[in-house]
């Protein structure tokens, strides 16, 4: 008899590989779209499985899988600002900036509802996933001016350099991704200098920083 050809080898996935599968595909749906309008069967026809198999892995339904698919963003998100502490201070700035930036750009709608906090999903946890965000990058920063002890007002003025970001972000969403990214890019690191050199005339400890850093200007 003659022997059968051999069909393509299937190879089982894991735990850890199927869940990542799962969550990759509902990354790229609430990368496109608000929460609210993403159903567990958009997940599992985008992964290729049945909707039994997303309940095996997330038994709590949509809410429990966006709130996955949130902290693995929030990780990526947060991972923007994990920059080498080597060169100039705005080179690695603006490195950062163009890291974050092409995130905003690739999940688009899904940062647009995630930040702007008007998704029926929204909940506690979810919010306290952005924060965690917010509070990863300002340690970042500091951790990039080289300051182990922030006083309030130099800590105040990088949350509200984030808070900028973040709103220059959904803007320029809005705005069709306008001006282009590298302008952007540009643009908040000025305003972060800016927002440097306010507080140093209050601040001694800001004031050092500035001086420290000029020679990067």
């Amino acid at each position: 008899m003659t022997p059968q050809a051999a069909g393509p080898a299937y190879r089982r996935l894991s735990v850890e590989e199927r869940r990542s599968q799962l969550l990759d595909a509902a990354l790229s749906l609430f990368a496109h779209r608000a929460p609210e309008d993403v159903s567990l069967d958009d997940v599992a026809e985008r992964a290729g499985v049945s909707r039994p198999l997303v309940y095996r892995y997330f038994p709590g339904g949509k809410q429990q899988l966006y709130e996955a698919a949130l902290r693995s963003a929030a990780e990526e998100l947060e991972q923007c600002f994990d920059e080498p502490r080597e060169g100039p201070l705005l080179t690695r700035l603006s490195s950062a900036l163009d890291r974050y930036l092409a995130f905003v750009a690739d999940h688009d709608a899904g940062f647009s509802a995630l930040l702007r906090g008007g998704s029926v999903a929204e909940t506690s946890r979810t919010s306290a996933i952005v924060d965690g965000v917010r509070r990863g990058a300002a340690e970042h920063i500091l951790s990039h001016l080289g300051v182990s002890e922030p006083g309030t007002r130099l800590r105040m003025t990088v949350r509200m350099w984030i808070t900028a970001v973040e709103a220059a972000s959904l803007i320029w969403l809005d705005e069709d991704k306008q001006p282009p990214a590298d302008e952007l890019r540009d643009w908040l690191v000025e305003q972060f200098l800016a927002l440097l050199s306010v507080t140093a005339r209050r601040d001694p400890q800001t004031e050092a920083l500035v001086l420290t850093f000029s020679g990067d200007v």
